[in-house]
């Protein structure tokens, strides 16, 4: 019988090039729908006759969306193949976008925004999808980039989806989101194949709801605890829902005999540690592109405040896109001559020098964006390095749930990070002009915050045990591919 990585000719070997061009395409759009309404906050309530409380829904839907259905569909794209859920997500992203362009009902709009989550789902399922069907030499490279478009999309997205907002009807911006998410899941047809590689048995069911529960509990906490307050009893009682909730799961997933994650295998130290820089890096790379535009829009009465626009604010963003895309290339060179692990910690040292720079030089607009430059030059890094050592850690045929799982600590840093922002700018503001506006202080505060949990990271870089040797590759290391053992056979 053939294998099926074979040419069948021109089409699939031009198909198996654009393999790695079609994917990053797809994890660039993602980041963009998760970030395409954050120009559009301080306007949405006047556009759709909404409270600024509904309003903030469509962040936090697409949020709570995305944190849930990355592991669900990493593992759903382990048993029953990783093209066919790729697919499925991208076509509810695009549905979303669609739903988007043709309503100004915010009901409909946060329903909307929570399908666009799904899209979160694509980056893991792509690097699974790229170890099973690149070759070796190829595959650092582009796990890499892959796992950089995240950073990519949302520098390239702000500033794209500010100038539309600015020059065009706000639903012009949903129609182009649209028409890039139908490019995207015709490319995604036509040049991604199917892995062959599978896990048998039945979906953990029970699984997957009892971790949707426990996280929805613990993210509508952490993201609307500032607005609901702390101490509230609703805040209060969906942590303590979370912690019950994530207590009863853990125990029902050492039971199961096909489980949604694998906590026997999550637990080891070269996959917990992994998980657990993630959550840290993820916290420590949110706080630049959450500071940075509020920082430079902040009206020049502040003292520091430079009062630019929504699109020039958002240009400030855009090297760091293009840092990402330029860089991720040489941290896959990095990790293959002294190993991830190193890329890792040295990406959370270059993060926290990033900080320093923010720290010592917040008011000129080329001081900004060179700190912003250097926490992006490092998050490329920390976040190429993270797939890796992921794939090297796990069995073949746990990638996608793997790394979904990885995204998702990603993605709880980042929440956790945004209300740790929040509730540090919330006790350092003063009034400018009748508003209250957060001071400078609180700004510094915040960077010095993200730069001491960049400093974790790096210690939990390290800690991470070293790889086996690769001429004796345990069971878990992940050096050999399905195409691999098809070339060697």
């Amino acid at each position: 019988m053939e294998p099926a990585i074979s040419d069948a000719g021109p089409p699939a070997g031009l198909r198996r090039k654009l393999t790695v061009p079609v994917l990053a395409f797809g994890g660039i759009l993602m980041a963009v729908m998760q970030t395409v309404v954050v120009p559009l906050l301080p306007d949405l309530p006047r556009l759709t006759g909404a409270s600024p409380a509904a309003v903030s829904w469509t962040v936090t839907a697409t949020l709570l969306a995305g944190a849930v259905l990355t592991p669900v569909l990493g593992r759903a794209g382990d048993m029953y193949g990783k093209r066919r859920v790729l697919l499925a997500a991208l076509a509810l992203m695009t549905a979303g976008s669609v739903v988007c362009a043709l309503t100004s009902d915010i009901r409909l709009l946060i329903a909307a925004r929570a399908l666009q989550g799904a899209a979160a789902a694509v980056v893991p399922l792509s690097i699974s999808i790229l170890r099973d069907e690149l070759p070796p030499h190829r595959t650092g490279s582009a796990v890499a980039l892959m796992s950089s478009t995240v950073g990519i999309g949302a520098a390239l997205g702000l500033p794209l989806t500010a100038l539309i907002v600015q020059y065009a009807d706000w639903h012009v911006m949903f129609w182009v989101t649209s028409g890039l998410g139908a490019s995207g899941l015709a490319a995604a047809w036509w040049a991604v194949r199917e892995s062959p590689v599978r896990t048998p048995g039945r979906f953990d069911t029970l699984g997957a709801l009892g971790l949707a529960t426990a996280l929805v509990c613990l993210l509508l906490a952490v993201s609307q605890g500032g607005q609901w307050g702390w101490t509230s009893a609703t805040v209060l009682g969906l942590f303590a829902a979370s912690l019950l909730t994530g207590a009863l799961w853990w125990r029902q997933q050492l039971r199961a005999p096909r489980p949604l994650v694998d906590l026997r295998l999550a637990v080891r130290p070269r996959v917990a540690l992994p998980h657990l820089t993630a959550l840290l890096a993820g916290f420590a790379f949110y706080a630049n592109s959450l500071v940075t535009a509020q920082l430079v829009q902040a009206p020049t009465e502040t003292g520091y405040g430079l009062g630019l626009s929504i699109v020039a604010s958002g240009l400030c963003l855009l090297p760091n896109g293009l840092i990402m895309l330029l860089f991720s290339p040489l941290s896959a060179r990095i990790s293959a001559s002294r190993g991830p692990r190193i890329t890792l910690a040295l990406g959370a040292v270059v993060i926290a020098l990033g900080y320093v720079v923010r720290i010592a030089d917040s008011h000129a607009l080329w001081v900004i964006v060179l700190g912003g430059a250097v926490v992006s030059t490092g998050t490329t890094l920390a976040y190429s390095a993270l797939p890796t050592l992921i794939l090297r850690a796990v069995p073949v045929e746990q990638t996608a749930s793997s790394n979904g799982v990885n995204v998702l600590m990603r993605t709880i840093g980042q929440a956790l990070c945004s209300a740790a922002v929040a509730a540090i700018l919330v006790h350092h503001t003063s009034t400018v002009g009748g508003v209250p506006v957060p001071t400078l202080h609180g700004y510094l505060m915040a960077f010095a915050l993200a730069g001491t949990v960049a400093l974790v990271a790096c210690a939990a870089a390290l800690a991470i045990p070293a790889e086996p040797r690769a001429d004796h590759p345990g069971p878990g290391s992940g050096l050999s591919t399905p195409k691999q053992a098809l070339e060697g056979a």
